[in-house]
């Protein structure tokens, strides 16, 4: 292998897996939309999005969670391969991961609906998602100040600070209503979903364009 396709190698890979990031934010978008329209009788305001995991088109929502996972981990796989000498990044990463992963084991345990009983998985349900939403509310925003350090992703950085920041706001709302029937935990929900995938999707994008970024450049040292 020459050394101009050894380089170019780990470049397309990483263009290859910010291109699944954004395709998988897309569709996952759109098939939020459509649990919308086939589950009218769930409130965008009232009812957190994993309550489409129960009932009706419970598997379409199972979908999107294995997606959600999935596209969060290719966008960790994409930041891994520029993160080389950046302890930041690294650890922004690792917590990508695991929101990743965690995203894609809400799939196989179902959450416990209001009216419906408790159960052990809707326990691990409720107990994977709070971590989940804290490491990637923690992440981006640990990302955001790494990505200030490579040039190519450099003026991203206020952009992608203040949405990360939001998304947190939102997570803390979020929090804040414990869940109450009468509460907007659904619409917080929605928002901090909304705002993190919106940053991955304007990362994933910026990485794809600039695929000429060496993958393997290290963060400029202050």
């Amino acid at each position: 292998m020459s050394t101009d396709t050894a380089k170019l190698t780990p470049r397309l890979a990483t263009s290859r897996l910010a291109r699944f990031t954004a395709a998988g934010v897309v569709g996952y978008l759109l098939i939020d939309v459509l649990l919308a329209l086939l589950r009218p009788d769930l409130s965008l305001l009232h009812r957190a999005e994993s309550d489409y995991g129960v009932g009706s088109y419970s598997w379409l929502m199972d979908l999107n969670f294995l997606l959600r996972g999935a596209l969060s981990l290719a966008l960790a796989g994409a930041l891994l391969r520029i993160a080389v000498g950046s302890s930041r990044l690294r650890v922004g990463v690792a917590l990508l991961s695991a929101w990743g992963v965690g995203s894609g084991l809400l799939a196989f345990f179902p959450d416990d609906p209001p009216g419906y009983p408790v159960t052990a998985a809707g326990q691990v349900h409720l107990a994977l998602a709070l971590i989940t939403f804290l490491c990637v509310g923690l992440g981006t925003i640990v990302l955001s100040f790494g990505i200030r350090n490579f040039a190519g992703l450099r003026p991203l950085f206020p952009w992608l600070l203040v949405v990360s920041v939001a998304a947190a706001v939102a997570l803390a709302l979020l929090g804040h209503t414990h869940f109450r029937p009468d509460s907007l935990d659904g619409l917080y929900e929605r928002a901090f979903l909304a705002l993190e995938l919106l940053w991955m999707l304007v990362v994933a994008v910026r990485l794809q364009k600039r695929s000429e970024i060496d993958p393997g450049a290290t963060a400029d040292r202050r």
